[in-house]
């Protein structure tokens, strides 16, 4: 049975235990495509729209196209007060390959730039959870908690949050909040899912995965909402159990321990009937703390694959040591 999450502290009501990733918006979702992917989500309980400023700029054209690409549904079903829309600024530029991803851009008047820009192109006036999509080491956490702070004073955003900051940052910052009496962060959007306990790192050094102290964090401080990027592995596993290791040569993923959780997750398949996709996201439903795991669906099947899942009866024991 779904159980919705609730952030403390926040009037942001109930929401649904899965989100929908966006940054195939535009790209591999288009036009009615796309909108018959948000109706879908929306008619199966989803509520939390997670995307970014820089969603797909990466390829050729259109600028913050999965930014449009939402803000078009938005204004045209009219069901932006059914959505909690999340977005990202201050990451590095795309614009130009390859990109250099330590080259954030976290100043006042970046992330303004930014934010304007998200505003305009998801139509709204206001965004729900705004996140720093990336971290810099160099500036005081206090002058970007304040830059923050600006945009809710402003009203452009309500709440506020980051995305691969370390838990020392994390700490810093939250303890900079209550000093204030700000709210303080309300997500923390991580590299986290069933295989990250065995990953090699990424070659992306700014990403950032939830280790066992970011967990543990977590779970002392359900304030922050733990949200998960890469929640299916980037497909690794089903690539892996139906193609095998040719299949994912070079990625961080292929170790001896994701062997081992490959064949649990096989065992799970066969023991509850079910996909090797919905085992991968059924692991988000039996953890010891809140955590919303974020998903890009390829069409409207998948979709609804990933959002069965919390009605097979999965237990704890399923992923005792994964």
């Amino acid at each position: 049975m779904t159980k919705n999450l609730v952030i403390p502290n926040t009037e942001l009501g109930a929401i649904y235990p899965l989100g929908l990733g966006t940054t195939a918006a535009g790209l591999k979702w288009i036009g009615e495509d796309a909108d018959r992917l948000f109706d879908l989500f929306l008619e199966n309980g989803g509520n939390l729209i997670d995307t970014a400023r820089v969603y797909s700029d990466w390829v050729p054209g259109v600028i913050g196209r999965s930014e449009k690409t939402i803000g078009d549904w938005l204004a045209s079903s009219g069901k932006r007060d059914q959505v909690i829309l999340m977005t990202k600024g201050g990451h590095a530029s795309m614009l130009e390959m390859p990109p250099d991803m330590h080259q954030v851009r976290l100043s006042r008047e970046e992330m303004s730039k930014d934010l304007e820009l998200s505003l305009g192109a998801l139509q709204t006036d206001c965004i729900d959870i705004y996140l720093y999509h990336r971290d810099d080491g160099q500036r005081p956490v206090e002058e970007l908690v304040e830059t923050m702070q600006d945009f809710v004073h402003q009203g452009k955003i309500r709440y506020y949050g980051c995305s691969n900051w370390k838990l020392s940052r994390i700490q810093e910052a939250d303890s900079y909040c209550k000093k204030q009496g700000y709210r303080g962060f309300v997500v923390n959007e991580v590299l986290f899912n069933i295989g990250t306990a065995h990953m090699d790192p990424p070659m992306d050094d700014t990403l950032v995965w939830a280790d066992a102290a970011t967990r543990a964090w977590h779970k002392e401080n359900p304030q922050t909402l733990a949200a998960a990027y890469f929640g299916n592995c980037g497909g690794f596993f089903q690539q892996y159990l139906e193609g095998g290791e040719t299949a994912v040569r070079d990625t961080a993923y292929l170790t001896e321990g994701n062997r081992a959780t490959a064949r649990r997750i096989s065992e799970l398949t066969q023991k509850y009937g079910v996909s090797i996709l919905q085992v991968v996201l059924g692991f988000f439903t039996q953890l010891d703390f809140p955590c919303l795991p974020l998903f890009g669906p390829r069409n409207a099947e998948n979709l609804k694959e990933a959002m069965e899942i919390f009605e097979i009866p999965f237990t704890k024991e399923d992923f005792w040591g994964l």
